[in-house]
């Protein structure tokens, strides 16, 4: 960026390309990791990563996902996680089975009791735009599963991390015609307590802050070579 640098400097440009880097690898490189390690160690009976929810969605799932998607762009309904499951479960293995190869879940946790959670990891900020994709990942996430067992109690919602909002709340209203808000969204500490207990997610900025101090001197010293040049 040789406009940039010029304007701005070579180590302010530096300090950009950093931010930029840890904003695009804290997702894969450190939020599902410590996501996999928290839940492992709070109660969940199993937690991984990179998982697949099935090879097989009947063609009458396929129907009822699209009648879902429909009702909801058009504002014809509202959405209902519940009822959207019943109504994908009680097709999900009439018609034809169809192969098909579902976004990969970013973390499947299994709780005590046996309920399945599908998480979709979103950054901070998704673009409106894309709700209707994510909506429709989901419930194929749930069509998948149940196609290989009907019984399952699946659950399949979206995680963002922290809020850039702070300290407002989040601004939900441009999913809230998209996604069933209070089933399907998991935002800043709702979702690191949900995988931790209340608290973990305050514990988890301590350690944050700690681990920023400790490495101080080193990230200081990166810089500083720009700062010479």
């Amino acid at each position: 960026m040789p406009f940039h640098t010029r304007l701005l400097g070579r180590d302010r440009m530096a300090l950009f390309s950093f931010i930029h880097s840890l904003n695009t690898n804290f997702g894969t490189s450190i939020f599902e990791p410590v996501a996999l390690a928290l839940a492992s160690t709070s109660g969940f009976a199993a937690a991984t990563s990179q998982q697949t929810a099935g090879k097989q969605i009947s063609s009458e799932a396929h129907r009822v996902i699209q009648n879902i998607i429909d009702g909801l762009t058009t504002a014809a309904s509202s959405p209902n996680k519940a009822e959207e499951i019943n109504a994908i479960r009680a097709v999900c293995r009439q018609g034809e089975m169809k192969i098909v190869k579902p976004t990969k879940i970013d973390i499947k946790l299994v709780a005590q009791n046996g309920t399945v959670y599908l998480i979709d990891l979103k950054t901070a900020k998704p673009n409106a735009g894309g709700f209707k994709e994510f909506k429709r990942t989901l419930l194929e996430w749930i069509a998948a599963t149940l196609a290989t067992n009907p019984d399952t109690d699946v659950q399949s919602l979206i995680a963002i991390p922290y809020n850039p909002y702070e300290p407002q709340p989040y601004n939900r209203w441009t999913m809230r015609g998209m996604l069933d808000l209070k089933n399907e969204l998991k935002v800043a500490d709702e979702f690191w307590n949900f995988l931790g207990g209340i608290g973990a997610y305050h514990d988890l900025l301590d350690i944050f802050e700690r681990i920023g101090i400790e490495l101080r001197p080193e990230i200081e010293g990166y810089f500083a070579r720009y700062n010479q040049q």
